[in-house]
């Protein structure tokens, strides 16, 4: 007889709590092997196919394509060994050693993987054992302390005032990033009923519980005639996918970092020389990114203050070792951040090349969750929208981000002559917990001079 087994959504990693189904790779009816990929899923920061750890047929797909689900939530079910009709009951985990006899039988069409570099399911599926009742699914009974030998009474229904805990035993939470929600919020998890899959308490769940904590916290309102609510007319936009992870991030950004921004103009002239030269001695080209990258590095070690992230728990500000680049690059699917990592290691080729890959696969879609996390600094190059100044927001939890404008002729007065010259605004834009005005204004300066007098990079240690 076959086994019919259930595959839920694993958890990707880097705190994503729910995926949009992109597009099925399978149907009802198919014969999928052992990790084969299943799905195409989009989580705010990549697109993902999800390989199915079991081997058999496909009986059932949880969600149309464009549908979000949470992780932890059904994807599809699988018919595992035997020819027969499905046995009723489901396997929802992995297997583990010693877990009976039905969870033996499908062993071997087990994978363990479920989506490299992201995690499984497991430890999810253990939790939800331990919470069986009944003679079927009782585990044998674990060795009790002298002091918890006596029968324990059930508890006398909790006052009003104290309602019982919604949960009895592990409190079931995938994410950590729910439980940091709920921590930093002062909230109980044992208090909070899960909307999810057999209990599962979702984002949403810790939200509703920590808003309607602060109502109840609230003073009264004073009377007065309420206005109807009224749903403003006009096209609907879900924030989800990349669009709803910008959202979130740039208005943490707003929310806890002061910011400040100082900018200049630049000649940027002689920098322009310099590349063209560089490129019409042969070899690999350099882009002018590359560049630009080249002198944030240098300016960087000259002032590590901006190279640095503040640990708000502690009250400390961390400065980093390494620098990893990140640069705002356009998509069909938005913005997104890629980071070039260990770019204070690199030349001006090598930044090229990575710059090169990272954008191409930001227009395919194929960046990881690697190459969109671990950045301590962003360079966003706004003048290719024909734009001359900006004052980006800073790309949580980083401590500064240099824009750059377009690069056009303006008269400039350049060894005391009106001349035209090829002039670029450089705004800086910084956290003012890690520094002061002086020392944006000396990394905004530097860099500012090394555009001007390229050769300025030559006498940096």
């Amino acid at each position: 007889m076959a086994q019919v087994l259930e595959f839920k959504l694993p958890d990707l990693g880097e705190g994503l709590t729910e995926a949009e189904i992109v597009r099925w790779l399978v149907a009802v009816g198919d014969v999928v092997a052992v990790d084969q990929p299943v799905v195409e899923v989009e989580t705010a920061k990549a697109m993902v196919e999800v390989p199915c750890p079991y081997g058999g047929v496909v009986t059932a797909r949880y969600g149309e394509e464009g549908t979000e689900l949470p992780v932890g939530a059904p994807l599809l079910t699988v018919a595992v060994g035997g020819t027969g009709e499905a046995e009723p009951a489901v396997v929802t985990a992995a297997p583990e050693k010693g877990a009976g006899d039905a969870e033996s039988a499908v062993s071997s069409e087990y994978s363990g993987n479920v989506l490299v570099g992201y995690g499984t399911a497991g430890p999810a599926a253990r939790r939800r054992r331990v919470r069986q009742t009944g003679p079927s699914a009782a585990p044998a009974p674990a060795p009790v302390p002298a002091s918890a030998s006596a029968p324990v009474a059930a508890p006398a229904p909790a006052p009003a005032a104290v309602p019982a805990p919604a949960h009895q035993g592990p409190v079931p939470v995938i994410s950590p990033l729910v439980r940091k929600l709920a921590r930093d919020g002062g909230l109980d998890l044992r208090q909070v009923p899960g909307s999810g899959p057999e209990g599962l308490i979702l984002r949403a769940d810790v939200e509703l519980a920590l808003a309607t904590a602060r109502d109840h916290r609230a003073p009264a309102p004073a009377s007065a005639p309420s206005a109807p609510s009224v749903a403003p007319a006009g096209e609907r936009v879900p924030l989800r996918g990349v669009r709803g992870a910008v959202a979130d991030k740039l208005s943490r950004s707003r929310t806890e970092i002061p910011d400040a921004t100082c900018w200049v103009d630049a000649d940027a002239t002689e920098l322009m020389a310099a590349r063209a030269a560089m490129n019409a001695a042969g070899g690999p080209k350099v882009s002018l990114l590359a560049l630009l990258a080249r002198i944030c590095v240098h300016a960087l070690a000259r002032f590590p203050e901006l190279n640095s992230t503040v640990d708000t728990a502690a009250r400390e500000i961390v400065r980093l070792p390494d620098v990893h680049l990140g640069f705002a690059a356009q998509t069909p699917r938005g913005l997104v951040v890629p980071v070039v990592k260990g770019a204070g290691r690199r030349t001006a080729e090598s930044l090229t090349e990575e710059f090169g890959r990272l954008t191409e696969a930001a227009r395919q879609s194929a960046l990881t969750p690697a190459d969109l996390t671990g950045g301590t600094f962003t360079l966003n190059n706004y003048g290719v929208f024909g734009v001359d100044g900006s004052t980006p927001i800073i790309n949580h939890p980083e401590a500064a981000m240099l824009g750059v404008g377009r690069i056009i002729p303006k008269p400039w007065v350049h060894r005391g002559e009106l001349a035209v010259r090829q002039v670029v605004q450089l705004s800086l834009t910084f956290d003012h917990r890690v520094c002061d005005g002086g020392t944006a204004g000396g990394f905004l300066r530097y860099v500012a001079d090394c555009v001007e007098q390229p050769a300025v990079l030559l006498r940096t240690v």
